[in-house]
């Protein structure tokens, strides 16, 4: 896998939630921040306004998509000056993230123009997020330009037609859609640093091709017996300038990333599968599983095992909650 890829298969757990919400004006939404998570907003039809904290409002129309990657708290409304009502979630005690959990909602307001938003959000592992997640900004705008990013259109377009009309096979398409959504939009944003003039940071190394050439290497077989040495032959540059080229962008030595994707691996083989200690050791790159299990504790501070037993515990309470 790529590194994209693997950042949305591992970071993110459980199922994305999304909803087709359709307002009639005047009308204001209020959206609670949500830690560990990360939410987006699509304009299908119409226009508003989305007002950050302690930021000017933006304007938002059809076809502009919003993603806030760390759960910012803001407000969706038709017009800065209309009165917002509570944060969107449940009437319960649920938390705000589960405000997504729903196919299509009318809202009804007044009677003025109608604006229908796809939101959604991506509940992540706070424990492990992975670094490049934690160099975004608060929120990403990406305006609708005729002709741009088709792909990314023709995702929304097909994750907004399951959500207004479910149909069988929803339950099934929504998820993978929302996970083509996310890599459309971090891929597009990636894409679109260095025309900006940012030249530092992932959005750098994921456009420099001997950095990336590792990265992938190492996200394609982490258990592969990789060295400073076979790393910077996969780059094509001496070892010496790769290690300070790789540094500099990712923000630590090539085999410093590799044990902590190692091991971010590991703790979601622990959580997602029945695989035997001694398999998961070998998937990451340990032909020891004391030795595996010696560096895992380093990493989490319990034992591989206690850490699989205590993740199953945490499910099975939050599915009975």
């Amino acid at each position: 896998m790529d590194v994209l890829s693997d950042v949305v298969a591992v970071t993110r757990t459980g199922l994305p939630r999304s909803a087709h919400v359709r307002w009639h004006a005047p009308w204001g939404q209020e959206f609670a921040s949500v830690p560990g998570s990360a939410g987006f907003q699509v304009i299908l039809q119409g226009s508003c306004r989305l007002l950050p904290p302690n930021a000017e409002p933006i304007q938002l129309d059809a076809g502009d998509v919003v993603f806030l990657p760390h759960g910012s708290g803001h407000t969706l409304a038709d017009s800065p000056e209309t009165l917002v009502t509570a944060p969107a979630c449940a009437p319960d005690d649920r938390e705000p993230y589960d405000a997504y959990a729903s196919d299509s909602v009318d809202r009804s307001g007044g009677g003025g123009p109608v604006t229908v938003v796809l939101c959604g959000a991506y509940r992540l592992d706070p424990s492990r997020t992975h670094p490049l997640l934690l160099t975004l900004p608060d929120l990403i705008h990406l305006p609708a330009r005729s002709g741009d990013h088709p792909e990314l259109r023709s995702a929304v377009a097909l994750l907004a037609a399951e959500l207004e009309t479910p149909r069988l096979g929803t339950d099934a398409a929504v998820p993978a859609l929302l996970d083509t959504l996310l890599l459309y939009i971090l891929r597009i944003w990636f894409k679109e640093q260095p025309a900006r003039g940012d030249t530092t940071g992932w959005a750098a190394a994921l456009n420099d091709p001997p950095v990336t050439a590792a990265l992938h290497a190492i996200h394609r077989d982490p258990a592969a017996p990789w060295t400073g040495a076979k790393l910077a032959a996969e780059a094509g540059l001496s070892r010496a300038r790769f290690a300070r080229r790789f540094a500099m962008l990712i923000g630590q030595p090539p085999l410093g990333y590799l044990t902590w994707w190692r091991m971010t691996t590991a703790a979601r083989l622990l959580r997602t599968s029945e695989a035997p200690l001694r398999s998961i050791a070998h998937q990451v790159g340990y032909t020891s599983e004391f030795a595996f299990a010696n560096a895992f504790k380093r990493t989490y501070g319990t034992p591989p095992g206690t850490y699989r037993r205590k993740s199953r515990d945490a499910l099975g309470a939050r599915v009975e909650g």
